[in-house]
């Protein structure tokens, strides 16, 4: 969508603080988000973690005059790993230290700043250029529900944007109710097939093992577990104070869920996929906190069409070593060529140089397979070369597969990604659900299914011609961000009119 020359409602002047929490999967869809914002016109700060921001380094450089990039502490030190399983000790870390950082920045930026850097002793940053007007607006992430209020506190409306798909959020708004008729806690050692009831429009469809991960906790109804009650507090709590909230999805793909989501918030904007909305080029380079290796490209140009098998598990998924050994001999067994994403911290216990060479000798043939750190993975997705896409699942993941129609093969990891795969194979049919099973022979049938099923083709097909329908102008997800575009722009008329109201009463005051 270009919105470059598109200005905001009202004729005010906007300025949007987006903070994502601090994950590649979240910083995605965030990062275009205000690139849309910054193109409809509105000044934009993007709020990164100080560890994050350094880890970007260079790459940060302005994609527009009216886009800058700040930071706030996460409280961890330099050398803590932020791995996967640190997430609880993350959110609990920026709830105190970031929590403060976060508000002294936020009051610094209620008058007007320079554009490349906040002003405030708690910020530090980079991009952008002339003088940016007060902030009018913050959109948070959902899982970073202090900055939701701090915001509000300080007078700033705030937006909640939930980065999973609605299918994962309406799963846990569905909480209370799944207690109710005691499908929560689920009984030690019970069937994980077993049908569950109580996530509206999705009765006798999902099953205990599609909901998300952090449900497969045993105890009492006191005890879910150390993952489900705060995650399941931060989307209630988040869906109560925002003004509104914002869902990376589009209606062909969960407009019936999007619908029985809406009665929980003030206001609901789809405006998904948001990759497909914004120039990737600009927002890229913002957003990748893993160095992309571009020379995997010239490798697939060398591929006949639809021929490789693109083998990514995302930023966060982590894996064994028996379980990449099952991974890489079912691929070699489906006898197509695969590029296969392995970040360094990807397989527990092992030297991933040693990992890389198993991949290759397994091979046979240095022609059959390719290995990379980390990919440039929106030109990886939609290259002429690549038949189908074994993935975690995540929903970035998800989105980029439905808008370049590639067929899936789904082994999700943790947190919506069951969801997710679950509506893959079972709602949209465009690729193989294969939780909770990491066996060479069901890699190999799976595969090799996704790679030569005609049916399985014809509805990704289908789907990414609706997508695209959905994000091209007029399309609904089109129309959601225009609507987005002239709230935000609202917004800011109020506080302005506040603004310039104090002013003349200082200036009243200072003449008499």
């Amino acid at each position: 969508m270009d919105t470059e020359e598109a200005p905001m409602a009202g004729g005010a002047a906007v300025h949007v603080l987006v903070f994502p929490w601090p994950a590649q999967g979240h910083i995605n869809p965030m990062a275009h988000l205000a690139v849309a914002f910054a193109g409809a016109g509105a000044h934009v700060t993007f709020l990164h973690t100080d560890h994050n921001l350094r880890r970007l380094g260079s790459a940060v450089a302005a994609a527009s005059p009216r886009l800058r990039f700040l930071s706030v502490p996460d409280g961890l030190p330099d050398e803590h790993p932020r791995s996967v399983a640190d997430i609880l000790e993350i959110g609990r870390s920026l709830a105190t230290a970031g929590r403060v950082a976060y508000r002294a920045l936020l009051a610094s930026l209620l008058q007007p700043q320079p554009g490349g850097h906040g002003g405030a002793d708690a910020g530090t940053g980079a991009g952008g250029g002339g003088c940016f007007p007060p902030v009018t607006a913050v959109v948070a992430d959902g899982l970073l529900t202090f900055a939701i209020d701090i915001a509000e506190e300080l007078g700033v409306p705030a937006l909640a944007f939930r980065t999973t798909s609605a299918c994962s959020v309406l799963a846990y708004l569905s909480v209370p109710k799944l207690f109710e008729l005691g499908e929560l806690p689920f009984p030690p050692g019970g069937d994980l097939d077993e049908p569950v009831r109580g996530v509206p429009g999705m009765e006798g469809f999902l099953r205990r093992r599609d909901l998300p991960s952090p449900f497969r906790r045993h105890g009492d109804d006191h005890d879910v577990g150390p993952m489900l009650q705060p995650v399941v507090e931060h989307i209630t709590q988040s869906f109560k104070q925002a003004r509104a909230v914002i869902l990376n999805t589009a209606a062909s793909l969960e407009g019936p869920v999007v619908a029985h989501i809406a009665p929980h918030a003030r206001d609901v904007y789809t405006i998904g996929p948001l990759h497909a909305m914004s120039p990737a080029p600009a927002t890229a380079s913002a957003a990748s906190l893993w160095k992309e290796d571009d020379g995997c490209l010239p490798w697939l140009d060398a591929r006949a069409d639809r021929s490789v098998v693109y083998v990514s598990l995302g930023s966060l998924t982590v894996i064994s070593l028996e379980q990449f050994t099952e991974f890489l001999s079912g691929l070699v067994a489906a006898g197509h060529p695969f590029l296969w994403v392995l970040r360094p911290d990807m397989v527990a216990a092992s030297q991933n140089a040693a990992v890389q060479e198993a991949v290759r000798a397994a091979a046979g043939n240095s022609k059959a397979a390719g290995v990379v750190e980390w990919a440039r993975q929106r030109d990886v997705r939609r290259h002429r070369a690549v038949g189908c896409f074994l993935t975690h699942a995540g929903w970035n993941s998800t989105l980029e597969a439905a808008v370049e129609g590639i067929p899936m093969v789904c082994w999700p990891f943790f947190a919506d990604q069951q969801t997710n795969s679950r509506f893959v194979g079972g709602v949209w049919r465009t690729g193989l659900d294969m939780k909770d099973v990491c066996d060479r022979a069901v890699v190999e049938r799976m595969v090799r299914l996704a790679m030569e099923s005609g049916e399985i083709r014809a509805s990704t097909q289908a789907l990414a011609r609706q997508v695209r329908r959905d994000v091209a102008a007029g399309g609904s997800s089109a129309r959601e961000l225009k609507r987005l575009v002239g709230f935000i722009g609202e917004l800011a008329m109020p506080i302005q009119c506040a603004a310039i109201h104090d002013f003349e009463l200082l200036d009243n005051s200072i003449q008499s």
